[in-house]
């Protein structure tokens, strides 16, 4: 049987504030030195499929640069399968994708090359291990039309996913969009196998219909339930976060550093493979102290300088006598001397002033100051939980040393794009 994936990554990620200001969502840093679609890539590859289509949108510059030929995931192959990634294209009848399904349907023509028997459909913005083979092998088992990945979650973050009946069989009886009282707790995953058939008539006659969202969740999976169709739950019990929020975002990384991780990125069995550009080992200068953290090369950290429960990806340098606690620090982040980042996130090539406060420990955790990439930030200034500084700032955009929860700082200037 033939399978091909199709990776849905042109998602704007307006939840995540100032880190998808330049970059679709799927393309946002994880972990240190991976993309967040290094993970549905990777998994993809894992379970042996290796004929991979990205449908890409909104800012897909740093996503098309980053995947290339896809050369790290073992894609770059132009015979037999390999990765393509779609943009939207101006036609007589097609223009910007409306929503997930019409961003397939636009594309279908694309998808059915080669003649595959399943469409195996994902979201690029979501952090998990998962071997598709397996579910496909269910699929094919339970003769089904659509197999939708499904995991139990506490009932009180049911609410922000998809919600699944089945009965005994695995066999979906009812699903729901992010109901405020969900009937249940087995949630949506994303992810989803199609016969290649079924798909095309259901993309079809959601195409005809002229009050439908076009949305996999909303409109195709509801219509295809009540019409009585074969659609199963394939049960997932691994590690799986949607990081669409600043919150999920902070805490996917900070469940990398428990002991044992909750999602282990040195499985040998299990590569996350990414496209990575060679640095220096890490330096570790005189009294610097580092804990519970994640810190790649070509990192420095400097005399006196401390971080504590941290991600650092490459680059980055914590200057001597400052402080890192429970952050995210991006590729080329700059402390400067006797600073403290606490439950923070800042984007690539920050630079941040000496004796500079950003967050604190003792806030909200649903608060977490976001520095945007580029932004210069002078010395001594105060960046309080729940502020956000935005893309491109220089230090003449500040008026104020404190920068109070709620307020978002943005330049005066011409925006810089660089991805």
């Amino acid at each position: 049987m033939k399978v091909k994936t199709v990776i849905l990554a042109g998602g704007e990620g307006t939840r995540l504030g100032v880190l998808t200001a330049k970059r679709t969502k799927p393309a946002v840093p994880f972990g240190g030195k991976y993309r967040i679609i290094d993970f549905p890539l990777s998994n993809a590859v894992n379970s042996n499929i290796y004929d991979v289509m990205i449908v890409a949108q909104y800012r897909p510059h740093s996503l098309i640069e980053h995947i290339g030929a896809g050369g790290p995931w073992d894609l770059n192959r132009d015979f037999t399968g390999g990765v393509r990634i779609y943009t939207p294209f101006r036609s007589r009848a097609a223009s910007w994708f409306v929503g997930t399904a019409d961003a397939v349907q636009q594309n279908f023509t694309f998808i059915k090359r080669g003649s595959p028997d399943m469409i195996l459909i994902l979201s690029g913005d979501h952090v998990y291990n998962m071997d598709y083979s397996e579910m496909i092998e269910f699929h094919l088992d339970h003769g089904a039309d659509l197999t939708m990945a499904t995991m139990a979650v506490s009932t009180q973050e049911a609410s922000r996913f998809g919600v699944v009946g089945t009965d005994a069989s695995r066999r979906v009886t009812s699903f729901v969009e992010k109901p405020a009282n969900p009937p249940s707790n087995l949630i949506n995953m994303g992810v989803y196998l199609f016969n290649l058939d079924r798909l095309d008539g259901a993309l079809w006659e959601d195409h005809l219909d002229q009050n439908s969202s076009h949305d996999f969740g909303k409109d195709i999976i509801p219509k295809m339930i009540t019409g009585g169709e074969k659609v199963y739950s394939f049960p997932f019990k691994g590690y799986w976060v949607d990081v669409g929020t600043v919150n999920s975002y902070w805490r996917s990384h900070m469940d990398l550093l428990q002991n044992p991780p909750e999602l282990d990125l040195n499985n040998r069995d299990w590569v996350i493979h990414t496209r990575t550009e060679e640095r220096p080992p890490v330096r570790f200068m005189r009294g610097a102290q580092v804990e519970d953290s994640l810190v790649s090369d070509g990192c420095v950290i400097e005399p006196g300088a401390k971080v504590i429960r941290s991600v650092l990806s490459p680059g980055v340098t914590v200057g001597a006598g400052s402080m890192v606690c429970e952050s995210l620090l991006l590729t080329d982040a700059l402390i400067g001397s006797n600073a403290r980042v606490e439950r923070a996130i800042l984007d690539k090539r920050v630079k941040v002033g000496n004796h500079t406060l950003i967050g604190d420990l003792q806030a909200d955790m649903q608060a977490i100051p976001m520095i945007g990439k580029n932004a210069i930030l002078p010395d001594g200034i105060v960046v309080q939980p729940g502020a956000s500084i935005g893309v491109d700032v220089v230090v003449s955009d500040f008026s104020s040393e404190i920068i109070r929860s709620g307020m978002y700082i943005q330049t005066r200037r011409l925006p810089n794009e660089v991805y």
